[in-house]
């Protein structure tokens, strides 16, 4: 109160030009402050650009059809690949070692055992055939999708969704989740677009140097609207965690919900305070008891289990052609790369099991189905080749680094992830989160692992955006 009168003493003491001196200061630094706010809040978006990857030069005009496509499979194919298999020279594995030095050999000759005797791949290709696939050309490559439509569509509000698979998967990610989201969710049922990044699976791939995600996202959004979608919800993890967030910073307005199970922002002041309070604090820097139990030891599970996992990651990321080129001529080289994947990111826990821990969560015909489109299509250094192109410069210096996301976000946090993503660092990024919500179980693979879970927290994000 002292102080108080203390000011209004000091103020009234001023002649009339101090006064309004002092007022206009106010005013002013109160309308700096008002346009910060709303210069934060502010809806940008980032370039859309352009690009051609086919082969040679841009024609004059691209054929913009969108033509039916089955998967198919021949005598001659399967007899090659058994041929490949019964030539396969094994190193034997270190005693005791489990899957602690990547894939254990001696697992790995049951798993290609029943690959090579009892695993039908026609009868696969038949499952895969099971939804419509679809080609058309964009930017110079053939684009492959699948497109589900909901079987029974009276008196249901219809939404349009695009899944987006990464690296080691592909569409088939999603075939446990389609029947969960093209059936009633309570009013809510989706019409379901999955397509293949280009050089992963069926999708040609890029014939020129730099294809990233920016590309990825600009064909995905011409695919939206060449089916006719002006507003759509998004779904992605791994490499679809940064495609379908670059369509939701290049297009905000056709974005209408984005969902994510990878989430990435970890730079920043912010962060860094929470490294060095949280463990005590956390509460004073937005973090939760389960934040605190995910992230420390930060070093033991941020930045050692990273560098255990990782390892992948540098040689794509800088010799694509050398990392995929074995895996590329030998299938049982090829199984073994992916599937450790499989194991070590669904639990790095199943590292301690002699059988990795495969089939916990996934059949062996699953596995082996994903493995087999990468084999048949012959695209392990291509989609490898995805990670140079990302990675040639510092990401951070990237336009959509340095931009946020401002359309309505949904975040499902599974524990066994990479890397935890707390709340209050996704909010540096992503200015709109609707829902974040601490998964029970599940990895990386969360479409695959736990489709149920996932469905169910997309279903509930997008109920809290429609305003069910």
């Amino acid at each position: 109160m002292e102080r108080l009168q203390v000011l209004k003493g000091t103020f009234c003491s001023l002649d009339a030009f101090q006064k309004q001196l002092l007022i206009g200061s106010a005013v002013a630094a109160g309308g700096i402050l008002a346009y910060m706010v709303q210069k934060r809040r502010q809806v940008k978006s980032i370039p859309l650009g352009e690009g051609w990857w086919g082969a040679g030069e841009k024609p004059l005009s691209e054929d913009d059809q969108i033509y039916p496509f089955k998967v198919q499979t021949s005598d001659e194919e399967i007899e090659d690949l058994h041929e490949r298999i019964d030539r396969t020279r094994y190193a034997d594995p270190l005693e005791d070692s489990c899957f602690q030095y990547g894939f254990n050999s001696t697992h790995l000759k049951k798993v290609v055992s029943y690959w090579r005797h009892t695993f039908d791949w026609k009868k696969q290709v038949e499952v895969l055939n099971k939804y419509p696939h679809f080609k058309t050309k964009i930017e110079g490559l053939d684009v492959h999708f699948i497109h589900v439509r909901p079987p029974h569509r009276d008196n249901q509000k219809v939404l349009p969704l695009m899944l987006v698979h990464g690296w080691p998967g592909s569409f088939y990610e999603f075939y446990r989740i389609l029947p969960l989201l093209t059936e009633n969710q309570d009013g809510v049922v989706f019409e379901v677009i999955c397509p293949s990044i280009p050089g992963y699976a069926f999708s040609e791939a890029s014939h020129k140097q730099g294809f990233n995600s920016l590309a990825a996202a600009r064909i995905f959004l011409t695919l939206m609207e060449r089916l006719g979608f002006s507003q759509f919800y998004l779904q992605g993890g791994d490499w679809g965690s940064l495609i379908t967030t670059n369509m939701s910073q290049m297009k905000p307005q056709c974005v209408k919900g984005l969902h994510l199970n990878m989430c990435m922002s970890n730079k920043g002041f912010k962060v860094m305070l929470s490294l060095i309070v949280g463990p005590y604090l956390p509460f004073l820097v937005g973090l939760s008891r389960e934040d605190v139990r995910r992230l420390f030891p930060f070093f033991e599970k941020n930045v050692w289990e990273i560098l255990k996992e990782s390892g992948y990651l540098h040689i794509q990321a800088t010799k694509p052609d050398t990392a995929g080129c074995g895996a590329n001529d030998s299938p049982v080289g090829l199984a073994a790369y992916i599937l450790e994947k499989f194991s070590t990111w669904t639990d790095n826990r199943n590292r301690d099991l002699e059988d990795g821990g495969l089939e916990r969560k996934f059949s062996l015909d699953d596995l082996l189905t994903n493995v087999m489109i990468y084999w048949t299509t012959g695209s392990i250094v291509s989609s490898m080749r995805f990670y140079k192109e990302n990675f040639k410069g510092n990401p951070d210096n990237r336009v959509d680094a340095k931009t946020g996301i401002f359309v309505p976000t949904g975040l499902a946090a599974f524990p066994n992830e990479l890397l935890h993503c707390p709340k209050s660092w996704a909010q540096i990024r992503y200015r709109n989160i609707q829902s974040y919500n601490y998964m029970p179980r599940g990895g990386h693979f969360a479409a695959f692992e736990e489709p149920q879970l996932l469905a169910n927290d997309f279903v509930q994000f997008v109920k809290k955006v429609e305003k069910f």
